[in-house]
């Protein structure tokens, strides 16, 4: 069951989770004038990490909207017993594949010394990884290490992005 403590670091968890995506997903206009820095001209260098950062905020912002669904239902009064159990379980879940993914991007980032994405869905577990260099080898090395992590077979890609 629910208890009071779980519910209060999941609506925490989601406040910070949203204002997190609220300041990137600003614009620089908006930062600048929030910063008092009002120049005329700025330069603005896009780099490979851009995209790693694009995909980041579209999966947060997925996970804070199935979050807030879940969280919806545990504080819905007419909810059943069994629909609160199975949101709190679903809660459960996500947090787990964030851990999961934090752990497979900071293996990656230690080993191969890349930036990368990771995204979980069932057994399917995509990562793009920041290069401009394609290998193979590499690519084959890095799905043999995750799937090292896990007992049952995953299907792993590995794309690479310039």
């Amino acid at each position: 069951m629910i208890n009071k403590q779980n519910l209060w670091f999941v609506t925490l968890f989601s406040l910070i989770l949203v204002l997190g995506i609220y300041y990137v997903s600003m614009s620089d206009d908006a930062l600048a004038t929030l910063a008092g820095n009002n120049t005329e001209e700025e330069t603005i260098e896009i780099d490979s990490s851009s995209a790693l950062v694009a995909l980041r905020v579209a999966k947060d912002e997925e996970m804070l909207k199935a979050m807030q669904n879940y969280q919806n239902i545990l504080l819905d009064e007419n909810a059943t017993l069994e629909e609160k159990n199975d949101a709190y379980d679903a809660l459960q879940a996500l947090n787990t594949t964030k851990g999961e993914v934090e752990k497979i991007e900071k293996l990656i980032k230690e080993k191969y010394n890349y930036d990368c994405f990771v995204k979980m869905e069932n057994d399917s577990i995509s990562i793009v990884i920041s290069s401009k260099e394609h290998n193979k080898e590499i690519a084959n090395n890095i799905i043999r290490t995750i799937q090292s992590l896990y007992d049952k077979q995953k299907y792993i890609t590995v794309k690479f992005e310039a």
